[in-house]
């Protein structure tokens, strides 16, 4: 799949994002890699945090589901990608429906309890939004990926990611980083603060307290160490770089139909 980057905010908004059009994604089964203008590919985030190593836990975990642990992942990634589309139509004033015209359930019952503590966040909080899955990239370190959201709160520019795991892991604060200074690089607009919007905290009810957010099986956690988060980041690159020299894809195109 290739997908042209966009940004949903109006030609006139101050604190639009404008990144450059000619940035497009491509997605393989195991990998995604982002085009750039003169046939320079750069590796996405995501992919290039796959070789940062993984703890004894995740070990555990493998070892105990065995051959499931696909299935599991691909379920996961799927329930994952509803909630994100749920939430960027909420945000950008759009109506979600858990049933469609004839009764029949889009989501499953996890899926739109996440769809409703997103909605809880949006309405608890009151960010202004700024922009929504935008790409972003960085011609100076050669990555690229895509930025959930980027509002404002409480007078602060926030990177906000929207996770839907079990666990908060380690690689999900360098790849807010990774972000954060892409779009410093590439805007010149400073992120303050970012944070996980994670909905599936065992949080019950919000707090009063100043610079807390959360609230029924929500919760930000915040992450506040951009810099040293980033140098994890370009430290995890070089050992993606030592494996992957050449990003480049060896088939850009496939054909659907093939005869000797």
């Amino acid at each position: 799949m290739i997908r042209q980057g966009t940004n949903i905010l109006k030609k006139n908004s101050k604190n639009r994002l404008d990144f450059k059009p000619d940035l497009k994604q491509i997605n393989f089964l195991d990998r995604r890699v982002y085009k750039r203008d003169k046939g320079v590919y750069y590796p996405s985030v995501t992919t290039i945090l796959q070789y940062m190593p993984k703890n004894k836990f995740f070990d555990n975990w493998l070892k105990d589901v065995g051959h499931s642990a696909d299935i599991i992942m691909r379920k996961a990634g799927k329930e994952g990608t509803q909630v994100h589309e749920a939430s960027e139509a909420l945000v950008l004033g759009k109506e979600v429906n858990w049933v469609d015209d004839y009764g029949n359930a889009k989501y499953s019952q996890l899926v739109w309890e996440m769809i409703m503590k997103f909605h809880d966040f949006w309405t608890t909080t009151k960010p202004e939004l700024i922009s929504t899955e935008d790409f972003v990239f960085s011609d100076k370190f050669k990555y690229a990926g895509t930025a959930d959201l980027v509002v404002k709160m409480d007078g602060e520019t926030w990177l906000l990611d929207i996770k839907t795991s079990n666990n908060l892991h380690r690689s999900y604060n360098l790849q807010l980083a990774a972000y954060a200074k892409a779009i410093e690089e590439v805007k010149g607009i400073k992120i303050d603060r970012t944070g996980i919007i994670w909905l599936k905290s065992s949080t019950r009810s919000s707090s009063k307290k100043k610079g807390v957010y959360q609230g029924k099986g929500w919760q930000i956690k915040v992450i506040d160490e951009i810099d040293y988060n980033f140098d994890l980041f370009k430290t995890i690159y070089k050992l993606y770089l030592l494996e992957n020299p050449n990003t480049e894809p060896i088939y850009k195109s496939y054909p659907t139909t093939l005869k000797l």
